[in-house]
């Protein structure tokens, strides 16, 4: 008799994505914040809580590449570049102790992705169906190719966004508004794309779930 090693697929958990895809920041926003000078013109104290911020910043991200693995089953391609993104800029925070690469690393990831989700989605390729996974089950290829336009214009939104505000912000404004405006966009942003994907066939497959995905920090 044969026997079949078929694996189990693991879980999904939105709270648990959430928590890879932003944890690492809330890290960051936390030992910055704790180690940030009450003396705002304390420039050598300022630089000094970036630069220990940013570390812990590198090892929540890999740590939360780890629990993608462990327990998810998988790693997301973009995941994968926005963890190597983090450990490379936020390394080079470190050896230069200049904040602005920090700032910067964001208006790279949105640029890479925005770029190769247009240029998929003008080639005829959906893009985001191969970085996201299988994060929404069910979804036509016509729904991909419209999700990967979409989520490339607004990445293009992002990167704009955040050199804005990095050029009108001092940094410890910039990181706040991180979390009490990128991620609201974003969470506005992904439940305004679910009429056109429930259109396209998510969630017409049975036991079906979704993840909320949001962008890379």
């Amino acid at each position: 008799m044969d026997h079949e090693n078929t694996a189990a697929p693991k879980k999904k958990s939105g709270w648990l994505n959430l928590a890879i895809d932003y944890g690492p920041l809330l890290i960051f926003f936390l030992v910055y914040r704790y180690f940030a000078p009450e003396d705002a013109s304390n420039s050598v104290a300022e630089v000094l809580a970036v630069v220990k911020g940013t570390g812990a910043f590198i090892v929540a991200a890999l740590v939360a590449l780890g629990m993608s693995k462990w327990k998810l089953g998988h790693i997301t391609p973009m995941l994968m570049l926005s963890t190597a993104l983090i450990v490379f800029f936020g390394g080079l925070t470190i050896f230069f102790q200049d904040p602005v690469f920090v700032q910067v690393k964001p208006t790279i990831i949105y640029a890479l992705f925005a770029v190769a989700l247009l240029v998929g989605w003008r080639m005829g390729k959906p893009l985001l169906k191969y970085l996201l996974g299988a994060a929404f089950e069910g979804l036509s290829d016509r729904g991909w190719m419209a999700l990967s336009r979409n989520w490339g214009f607004y990445f293009v939104a992002l990167a704009i966004l955040n050199e804005v505000l990095r050029a009108a912000l001092p940094f410890e404004d910039w990181l706040a508004a991180k979390f009490w405006l990128f991620m609201p966009l974003s969470f506005l942003f992904t439940f305004m794309q679910l009429p056109m994907m429930m259109r396209e066939g998510l969630g017409k497959e049975e036991e079906t779930e979704v993840e909320t995905t949001q962008p890379p920090v």
